[in-house]
């Protein structure tokens, strides 16, 4: 992996969508600011996917009272929501518990540190003040760790009283340069600590543009004119505790993939969990691409390679493997201002498609070139490579489709539309 790769991140606008229950009825929108940061902060237990390099969501509010402002990467993968605590006068990006009068730190003999972190991959503690210590590991053996807290956090005007989130002091990183241009996360799966169930709405969605992944957040109804019914696919339940299935992920069923019109010829014992939980398959906000297990991965490879040998050339290096799982790059000539033409894969769910068409299939690194050729590599890695027992649909071919989490019917919707225009219809302006 170059390290010379830059990373984008996200520009995101956070519009909310209040249902009845709630006095206030008109939406929220919230800008967000665009900056170049490492996504390796984002906590994952050890079947979960974190990188060195990454493009990653953010929204931004504020928290505290008085209110301070704070960046967090959007993550559809984690639950606990948690914000650096800043240690001295001159820590940037970071939230400073002593000046916020809403502020409060939770007991390990509270209610919500004894049964509401039960999903937590690493079992909390009692610190010696007797407070609820939680530490949170990373993929890459980076943690972060403190005590759960409660405290008032800002949408807006909107207001949300008694927020648990974690309030860490102490961890360790691999890039603490990067790690330290967002002050934390904003867990959004369906346990019972993140933060959409602590808000209380039966659903939210997003909708990431293709040209700049520009895009919005909406918690609650989508009741917008213009947006075409979406189609769901059941969320994937399972009522016993195994070791590599995560219950609280958006799991939904990878019934297949295609490639153009071609089937790829995969057993469903490969698709589907084993006795152990290992092989779900997860939409996740905090991760960029998408990966599949080896069997999957390799049979998918094969297949595309077949069908753009005579488009693509191969860069044929084993030794350059991308973001440690994506082994399959190509040299384009530095000349080329268009991909091209490229067979549709296509993941096949209960009742619904995912079509990744274009440039969603190959993404160009940034600064890294062999001669006069830019290099690109296919968007979909080898979760094998990456020692992870588990399917990760990420965000970037989630592009233009509205996609919809509906917590209490339990399944996912899409729609195909323009994110731009989404934008556009919402008066966002993008």
């Amino acid at each position: 992996m170059d390290s010379s790769v830059n990373l984008l991140l996200l520009l995101l606008i956070f519009s909310t969508f209040f249902r009845q229950s709630i006095s206030i009825k008109q939406s929220v929108i919230l800008p967000l600011r665009a900056k170049k940061i490492s996504s390796v902060s984002i906590p994952k237990p050890p079947n979960r996917v974190a990188f060195h390099h990454n493009v990653s969501l953010t929204v931004s509010l504020s928290v505290g009272s008085p209110p301070q402002q704070v960046t967090m990467v959007l993550d559809t993968g984690s639950e606990l929501s948690w914000l650096h605590r800043k240690k001295t006068p001159t820590t940037l990006s970071t939230f400073n518990p002593l000046v916020s009068s809403s502020y409060s730190a939770i007991s390990c003999s509270s209610t919500t540190c004894r049964t509401k972190t039960r999903d937590f991959s690493v079992p909390v503690s009692c610190d010696p003040k007797k407070l609820c210590h939680a530490t949170l590991s990373y993929a890459d053996a980076s943690f972060v760790e403190g005590n759960l807290a409660a405290e008032t956090f800002r949408i807006d005007n909107l207001n949300l009283p008694g927020m648990v989130f974690g309030c860490m002091d102490a961890g360790s990183s691999s890039n603490p340069d990067e790690d330290s241009k967002t002050t934390g996360l904003i867990g959004m799966n369906r346990g019972a600590l993140s933060f959409v169930s602590q808000m209380g709405y039966p659903k939210f969605s997003y909708c990431i543009s293709g040209r700049d992944s520009n895009g919005v957040l909406l918690f609650g109804e989508a009741n917008l004119s213009w947006l075409k019914p979406r189609k769901y696919t059941p969320l994937v339940q399972m009522s016993t505790p195994l070791p590599y299935f995560d219950r609280v992920a958006y799991t939904v069923q990878l019934e297949g993939i295609k490639v153009a019109g071609t089937i790829l010829p995969l057993p469903k014992s490969v698709l589907v969990p084993d006795h152990t939980g290992a092989g779900q398959t997860m939409v996740d906000s905090g991760t960029q691409f998408t990966f599949l297990l080896g069997p999957a991965y390799t049979t998918l490879k094969n297949e595309f390679m077949k069908q753009t040998k005579d488009v693509l050339r191969n860069l044929n290096d084993p030794n350059f493997v991308f973001q440690g799982a994506m082994d399959l790059c190509y040299l384009v000539e530095s000349t080329r201002t268009i991909l091209p033409q490229l067979p549709t894969v296509t993941l096949m769910f209960p009742g619904v498609e995912m079509s990744v068409t274009g440039e969603k299939l190959l993404y160009k690194l940034v600064g890294v070139t062999r001669g006069i050729d830019q290099v690109y590599c296919f968007t979909m890695g080898n979760s094998d490579l990456l020692g992870i027992e588990a399917y990760v649909i990420g965000h970037h071919h989630q592009q233009n489709f509205w996609m919809e989490f509906d917590l209490v019917n339990s399944r996912v919707g899409l729609a195909e539309v323009s994110c731009e225009l989404a934008s556009q219809k919402l008066g966002l302006g993008l």
